[in-house]
């Protein structure tokens, strides 16, 4: 019987020639990564434990990005546990504000993770890191100080579904909008603590930066991971990226799946999903002239520099409506960089956006683009459930950027191929 990607990452981390699904291992970890949220609990339980030195200090990754730069008193005292432990520790992968970028950005950017690796984060979306071929997964604070004592976290290997998408997109669709199709179809407890094993022709026609949207949402979908085979434009991403070695794994032509899932993506268009779940996914044309009064480009979701083009594209010699705020946030630096070189930054300006330096800040509810009540918004980023990026009273759709750049266009929300001159 042959093993899946995911059980073969499994394998090689826990010493074993085989791992079955349902099967209980101690794994070894590559990188273990913590934020401004979730490092200083993480850091108390490691201190309580009786911490003196972590495992390895050039596998643990401290960023803050949630609240950074600081947008109050407990969230300074937040960042500054971080950095006090980051200091003290020596750790090698801290970032701080200036250099510091959206960690589900960064760390793949920075070529800290990749192939083969086996990564915890104590932040759900850390399955991202999924798109380069590697096993990502969030877990606990308490999970994440075990790590960094030991190097070493348990596990259940999950059992494995596998979403093969067939042919090539249409105009305007991204990755986002095939993860939002498959959230939609199978429901966000559909892979519930399952691995979700993204194959097909169709992604070798999708970039990087739509792969890590993919993999970004896999736990929308209740996934424990989400995961994708290495490929040419795979290894061409880490080729200059990569400082240390690295192993790539490929599912065995008789492995054993729970569930094959077929989706032949030129039937799909352009998504978006309503409040307040991320299933509840429709056509764009199926939401049309929703009045919105803010939108959101960027994220950990679609915060990448392919993202920051698209919305360009869209915007580009236009103006955002005189009654929505436009925010738009590179995901790191390096993004923003790239911005100002390409002009990306003045046609956002200029169209009537704000652009921000790196921060989580919207999404979660946390600043830098909080709701009123009653307020709606389009955000290129993983979640609209109640009152998550404000008032209990508001409502969140998830869209691509294209999308969102068409509806800060036009006031509502939009298709991107809707928006003309006359909106100007």
């Amino acid at each position: 019987m042959g093993m899946t990607i995911t059980q073969k990452i499994f394998a090689k981390h826990s010493g074993k020639r085989f791992v079955e699904p349902g099967e209980l291992i101690m794994a070894e970890v590559d990188i273990a990564l913590a934020n401004d949220i979730t490092g200083p609990v993480a850091i108390e339980e490691f201190k309580k434990a009786g911490g003196q030195k972590v495992f390895d200090r050039e596998k643990i990754a401290l960023i803050p990005d949630h609240f950074a730069p600081s947008k109050d008193i407990k969230s300074a005292e937040l960042c500054k546990i971080l950095r006090e432990f980051a200091k003290e520790q020596q750790i090698v992968h801290y970032y701080e504000v200036g250099r510091m970028g959206i960690e589900h950005a960064l760390l793949p950017e920075q070529g800290i993770v990749l192939p083969g690796d086996l990564i915890i984060g104590a932040d759900s979306h850390t399955c991202t890191y999924g798109a380069l071929g590697a096993f990502s997964t969030g877990v606990g604070s308490t999970d994440l100080a075990f790590a960094m004592l030991t190097g070493k976290c348990w596990f259940k290997v999950p059992e494995t579904i596998k979403f093969i998408y067939h042919g090539k997109t249409n105009s305007w669709v991204t990755g986002k909008d095939l993860i939002l199709h498959t959230i939609g179809d199978i429901g966000v407890d559909g892979a519930l603590y399952k691995a979700m094993e993204f194959t097909g022709d169709a992604l070798c026609h999708l970039s990087m930066d739509e792969r890590f949207t993919m993999a970004n949402m896999a736990i929308e979908a209740g996934g424990k991971n989400g995961i994708m085979e290495p490929d040419n434009t795979t290894l061409e991403y880490v080729k200059n990226r990569a400082k240390r070695p690295y192993e790539v794994f490929m599912s065995d032509a008789d492995a054993v799946y729970l569930n094959i899932i077929d989706y032949n993506v030129e039937k799909i268009r352009p998504k978006v999903a309503l409040p307040h779940l991320p299933e509840n996914v429709v056509d764009v044309e199926d939401a049309e002239n929703i009045a919105i009064d803010q939108v959101i480009i960027g994220s950990c979701t679609n915060g990448r520099l392919e993202d920051m083009r698209m919305a360009a594209k869209v915007i580009k010699g236009h103006k955002v409506h005189p009654y929505v705020r436009l925010i738009v946030i590179p995901a790191t630096q390096q993004i923003y960089q790239d911005m100002i070189k390409e002009g990306i930054t003045e046609v956002f300006i200029q169209a009537g956006a704000v652009v921000s330096t790196p921060t989580c800040g919207p999404c979660l509810g946390g600043y830098m683009g909080i709701l009123a009540k009653g307020e709606r918004a389009v955000a290129t980023t993983n979640r609209n459930f109640v009152g998550r990026m404000g008032h209990p009273e508001s409502e969140v759709y998830l869209s691509s950027p294209a999308v969102a750049a068409a509806s800060a266009v036009r006031g509502k929300i939009a298709h991107p191929g809707e928006v003309t001159d006359s909106d100007i």
